[in-house]
């Protein structure tokens, strides 16, 4: 097989949410992110995140739907098909300030064997947060 030239980069995760701003919102005051965009028709919002991008948008957009399907999501309140993964260095203060500022506890942070420090919230759309500290390195 030939050597290829490509280098893909993960760029984005987009998150499918009823209300764009609301969502933005309180990922930015929750989870301590800074907004990068919101566009002026709600339908579209990023945040800093580091090299990949954090992205919402609406459940339903007539242009995608169209071309790929609409979003189909658990008409029970089981999980989400998707769980969101965020590091910090202090997981007790993040865990806390999620729950105060509107972030579902599911599940207090805990040392886990393998050396992480590892806490769950649901956000505002159900959606599985699961805040850790950084891994470290096998030696």
């Amino acid at each position: 097989m030939a050597a290829s030239n490509l280098c893909p980069v993960f760029a984005y995760t987009v998150i499918y949410v009823t209300d764009v701003a609301k969502s933005v919102a309180f990922y930015a005051k929750a989870f301590d992110y800074t907004v990068r965009t919101l566009d002026h028709s709600h339908r579209w919002g990023e945040l800093e995140s580091g090299q990949t991008t954090i992205a919402f948008t609406r459940l339903h957009q007539h242009e995608t739907d169209e071309l790929t399907g609409s979003v189909q999501t658990p008409s029970s309140p089981q999980r989400q098909p998707i769980e969101v993964c965020f590091a910090y260095a202090d997981v007790d203060a993040a865990y806390k300030r999620a729950v105060e500022n509107g972030a579902v506890p599911v599940s207090e942070p805990e040392d886990k064997e393998w050396g992480q420090k590892v806490g769950y919230v649901r956000d505002i759309n159900g959606i599985v947060v699961r805040m850790g500290s950084y891994v470290q390195a096998s030696k």
